[in-house]
Order: C-alpha cells, then structure tokens, then sequence
C-alpha cells in the first residue's frame, strides 16, 4: 500500500546576514511536524532553502567587496552558515533549495513569460515608496507614520521602470479563499490580511526592477530582473521539478499541504501567492500557517537592527535537543513569545532535568540497584491491564470514550496502576490532535502531564519502601518498575519528533527498540518486553546552575559580537583640503617625557612633565590612562603640538597636545602614543 504523501515547507531564508533564533524557531517547528508525520507513516517532503535575489544583497555585497554569488556563497555555505546551522539543529529537510541555483533561475523565466503572456504581467512605471530591508512597496496611504508598515524602518521614493502582475484581478476569488475556507491559520491572520490589504482595494504588484541587477534577468526584456516575490514563492514548485527537468515529483507532491512561514510574510503567502498559482491555473496549497515571533525585550528579532540571539551559543552551551524542547515547550506557535536567557534555562531544568530526566533516571537506577537491570519474568502487563488496553483500543476504533468506574478498596496500589495505565493510553489521541491542529506546545504540554503523574506514581508507590522486603514485595516492585518504564517508553516515541537524539539515549536505557519504539506501539501498552535489558547511563538532562551560566554565555556572547566586527575601523579621511601656510601653523615638536602620574581624582588623565627644547619644562595633561601606564612612558620620545593655547583640565594647566593614533578593532577603541627615535632631541622641529 503506497504511503500517505505529506509536503511542508519553511520559508527560503534571506541571507543578508547569519540566522538567529527566529529563523531557528520557525525551522524547529517545521522539522518537527515533519518528523512527526514521518512518525505516523507518511512519505514525507520536507523543504527550506534561501531566497539570494535582491537589492539589499546587491548593496551587502558591494560592502563587503565581494560578488553577490561569492556573499551569499559564504552566508549560505560558509563556516557556520544556514547549512551548517540546520546539520547542528538535527534539521531533516529532504530539499534544499537556492534561489540562485541555474534550473530555479530557469524555470522562474518560464512562469514570468507564461503570466506575461496570459496578460497578468504588464509593464508599466512605478512610483511610491520602497522599503529596501522588506524588499516591499508602498503606496502613501499604507505608511504607518510614513515608515514601512511591516518593519518600521524608513522607506524611500522609488521610480522605475516596472512590470506590474495583475493582483487586483484575483482580489475576489483570493478573499473566498481566506474568509470561507481555512487555508490561512490562525484565524486572526485572516481579519488582518482581509481588514488591512484586500478591502481597502488591492493593488498590482511590482514584479520586476530595473534599479539593479542581482535578480532573473526577464529574458524578453534586458535590464528588467524579475522581481523577489515571483522569484521567492514558486521555490515550492520548482523544488519538486516544475517546469525543470532536476526533480520529477511535483505531481505526487504538489499542492503542499502547509506552508510554515513567520507572521511578517502571511501577507506575500496568503494573498499574492495564491493569486500567482490562479494566474498559472495551479492547484493552491492546503493551508499557511503563520506563526508569531520571538521577542527580544519586547521588540521582534531582526538582523537590521541587531538585536538577535544566536542560535550556535545556545546549543552550544545547553545542547542541541534541549534548545529545540524549549522552542516547541514555551511559547504557544500562534503567538509572539518573549525569548529570554533565564526562561531557557527554567524551561531546561523543570522540564528536562527535574520532569523527564529524573523519571527516566530513577526508573533505570532502581532496576539495576534492585533486579541487576532486568526484571523478572510476569513484571509486565497484567491481564487485567491487557483488558484495560483493549477497551482503549475499542474506543479509538468507535470514535468513543472510555469511562472508568473506580471500586478499589482503600490504599489499593491498583488503582494507581490504573490511574497511570489509562492516562498514557489516552495521551497518543491527545498528542495527535494537538500536532494536527499545528500546535506542538499544546502536544509537549499533554504528554509532561503524563511524565507528571508517572513521577507522583513513584512517590505513591515508594518502591524503596517495598524493596525493604523482596520476598513479600518484589513481585509488586518489580511490575511498579515496568510500569515506570512502559510510560518512559511511551513518553519517549512521541517525544521523539522533538529531541530525537536524546530520545534515542532514552530508548537505549530502557531497553526499547524496534516495534517498541514506532507510532501504533504509543497507543499500546505492554510493547516493551519485560526481559528488556536496562542500564543506568548519563543524565540525559544534567540540571544547569542558573547564575554560572547565565554570566557564562553573557561572556560567549559578547565575545561572539566582538569577533563578529571588522577586525580593524579607521576614521575616513578628511576631504577638505587645507592650504599648505595653514597646515604650518601648528608646531609639531619633539618633547621626551621626565615625569608622568596619574592626576588625582581623575580616571582617564595622565600628568606630563616634558623637556621640549626650550629649558622650561612643559606640561601636558592627556586622556590616555586606560592604555598606558605612567612609569612605562618616562624617557620615551613623543611628539607634541606646542603651540596651541594652555586649557584647564581638573584644575591644572594643560599646554599642548600629544599625537596618538586611534582605531577600532573588534569593536574596542585602540590609542597608541606617537613615539619617535630616542636620538631625535628635544625641541626638535617636525616638518
């Protein structure tokens, strides 16, 4: 029977500059839907990739003093660049896809002329605003305080040259789309693309520039490079081999089923991408989902204004799997949620340390400490459990609900059996229904309070206790363990699309492998064989010292910031010219330093006394404490200006100045003194 297809996709990422943890949040989600469904059996295509076009690379580039190709080159596939990022955040995209690579170029001149052709591309002029960051237009009346209405950075007068796609066209059938079907999600996306952009009246979009050339040339219209819209949103095609012979599965994948994109770019998603695929009479993806953003004291993660996090420090210092948990954990995906060092520790520790890691690490510890790591034959499931996985069974199949009358008779342990039995037998429905409805954190919530009721299950039961006296008790300790480690077991697969390493290590120690660990054995109870061999193997999840790390990663990061800066900045030079009689008027001298102190009260002035030629010592006071010490410039060389008029300096005459240079490196101010040969003798005149 041929497997159930599912096609997700990121958005292709701009790589004007490294990735944060933004992008990182949005990828994450991605991958572990996607891992999920791999999980329930589904063929399963997962693309990301990078969209390279654009002015603003354009311009970076010419910065940089490098190509566009060789910029994005090293964004893309450098040293800790996208690539990399994704292979350390156990990203399991099947595609990757460039903008800039020759068959999407290819094909994207082929939809550009098919749409020019149908008439839904036209030329015309442009005139309006331009966000150069957004790569957006906009007209007057859409300013926000006439700043760009998405970023709210300046925007700028553009006009140009332009061929224009007939969105207006596409405006009624694009409108039924969002408000009487669910293809965009959340729901308050919807008001706000239909209240913001459609009924105000939807105008025709630029789709081609001319004011620069990184682009798709339009082949039938040189100088004209078609613009990042058209070029960015039909990667979801011509990954899959639309109109190119590189891939040939566009018609087993294609309509996608959910576009995962970040809630700055449902507009481009929702309105003129479905346009677009109407143009081209294509079949529109299922459904875009467009998640909230990651704050940063209160204000979105943007690479402009340099406000990011990065997501290499953080895996670095807490784990790869522990980073992708608390991405998934803490913030509802609809929603903006404020990112904070201290909350991801938090997170790290109830839920990964306390919650997770010490059930499993109790749980193995006391099989080795009280049965040598395997448990002894009729530990597992009882035939009254077996019953009780049956009914749960029956009532998945009916669409029922199973409703337990409890009778036990005080301080019977089989109620807790029961208790704990029935809430892991339910959680796979739980789970399921969260991930179906695109909200990974409602499913990790179901399934910790089921890690929740397992640690209490042990409090209850207090195998401790019953290891007291194994010859009344070991029978009953023994199935309490299994009981431990049938939930782990459990917990475990559906954890997996989530943290899949650790999750790997959790299986390993509970002796869980194979039939035990895949999709149907998570609404079964009694997969794991009561023989499974059981270690005690590392904290999966060692507990992290709040204030030690926190002032740790402050230190990495301010010294990845700092590394992350030209390594040298020099003031630009001065281009107003200076006549040479002027130039000669300052009194550049020798002067050999026999005093120097620190002035009193004061944290930046050095006091000089100096021989400057004339037989009367000179003073100088000069800024420069933080990089010399005073005994260390006594009977150097230096070079004065003599002549300029004496100021008071915290109460002392300063007569002069001395020359230093100053630059920047690593974004720290460097000063060094203007010292000459020690043979040069004081007063000598420098010309």
């Amino acid at each position: 029977m041929e497997k159930e297809k599912f096609y997700i996709t990121t958005p292709i990422y701009y790589p004007s500059d490294k990735l944060h943890i933004g992008h990182t949040y949005c990828t994450v989600a991605t991958d572990a839907i996607a891992r999920y469904k791999r999980l329930k059996g589904f063929d399963v295509m997962f693309l990301t990739g990078t969209d390279e076009h654009g002015q603003k690379i354009e311009d970076k580039a010419k910065e940089a003093g490098v190509t566009p190709q060789e910029f994005v080159d090293n964004i893309v596939c450098g040293e800790r660049g996208v690539k990399d990022l994704w292979k350390l955040m156990n990203i399991s995209n099947d595609r990757f896809i460039r903008t800039t690579d020759d068959y999407h170029v290819a094909a994207i001149q082929k939809i550009f002329k098919k749409m020019y052709e149908k008439g839904d591309i036209y030329k015309g002029k442009y005139v309006g605003k331009y966000c150069k960051p957004c790569e957006s237009f906009w007209t007057e009346s859409q300013l926000v305080d006439g700043k760009c209405p998405d970023c709210g950075r300046d925007v700028q007068d553009a006009e140009e040259e332009a061929y224009f796609f007939r969105l207006s066209k596409y405006a009624g059938r694009v409108r039924d789309l969002l408000v009487n079907t669910d293809f965009l999600e959340p729901r308050s996306r919807v008001n706000e693309m239909v209240n913001n952009f459609i009924d105000p009246g939807l105008e025709d979009l630029c789709v081609s520039r001319t004011s620069f050339t990184w682009g798709v040339p339009v082949d039938f219209d040189p100088g004209h490079v078609v613009y990042v819209w058209v070029d960015a949103l039909f990667n979801y095609m011509t990954a899959l081999g639309y109109l190119n012979d590189r891939y040939d599965d566009c018609d087993r994948y294609w309509p996608a089923d959910v576009h995962i994109v970040g809630k700055e770019i449902v507009r481009f998603h929702s309105i003129i991408w479905p346009a677009m695929l109407m143009s081209m009479e294509l079949p529109l993806p299922k459904k875009v989902f467009g998640h909230g953003w990651l704050l940063l004291d209160g204000g979105k993660m943007s690479k402009s204004k340099g406000n990011v996090v990065d997501p290499y420090l953080l895996s670095e210092k807490f784990g790869v799997d522990a980073l992708r948990f608390f991405l998934m954990r803490t913030f509802p995906f609809g929603s903006d949620g404020n990112f904070s060092n201290e909350l991801l520790i938090q997170t790290i520790n109830t839920d990964l340390a306390n919650d997770l890691g010490n059930l499993v690490s109790r749980t193995t510890a006391m099989v080795n400490k009280y049965f040598g790591g395997t448990l002894p034959a009729g530990s597992g499931a009882t035939e009254d459990e077996r019953y009780l996985n049956g009914l749960y069974e029956d009532a998945r199949k009916s669409s029922s609900e199973v409703n337990l009358a409890f009778n036990f008779p005080e301080g019977d342990p089989v109620r807790f059996d029961v208790e704990l039995i029935s809430a892991a037998l339910t959680l796979r429905e739980k789970y399921e229904d969260a991930m179906e409805h695109y909200a990974p954190h409602t499913a990790l919530a179901e399934v910790f309070k089921v890690i929740d009721r397992a640690n209490k299950y042990i409090d209850e039961n207090a195998p401790w206790a019953l290891a007291k006296d194994m010859e009344q008790n070991g029978a009953r300790l023994a199935h309490v363990l299994y009981n431990l480690l049938e939930t782990t077991r459990i917990c475990g697969v559906l954890l997996t699309p989530f943290i899949p390493d650790s999750c790997g290590k959790l299986f390993a120690q509970i002796g869980a492998a194979g039939e035990a660990c895949t999709w149907n054995s998570a609404a079964c109870w009694g997969a794991l064989p009561e023989s499974a061999a059981v270690t005690k193997g590392e904290n999966l999840f060692p507990r992290i010292d709040m204030d030690k790390a926190l002032a740790e990663l402050e230190e990495a990061q301010e010294a990845a910031r700092k590394a992350a800066l030209p390594p040298i900045e020099l003031e630009p030079q001065l281009t107003e010219p200076v006549d040479f009689d002027t130039f000669c008027k300052s009194d550049f001298r020798a002067v050999k330093v026999k005093a120097c102190e620190a002035v009193k009260k004061s944290a930046k002035l050095l006091k000089f006394t100096l021989d400057d030629g004339t037989g009367t010592d000179r003073q100088i006071l000069s800024g420069i404490a933080a990089y010399y010490k005073p005994e260390e410039l006594i009977g150097k060389t230096l070079v004065a200006i003599v002549n300029l008029p004496p100021r008071k300096m915290m109460g002392q005459e300063s007569c002069g100045m001395l020359l230093s240079a100053v630059h920047t490196e690593k974004g720290e101010e460097k000063l060094h003194l203007i010292m000459v040969d020690d043979a040069i003798p004081a007063g000598a005149k420098l010309c």
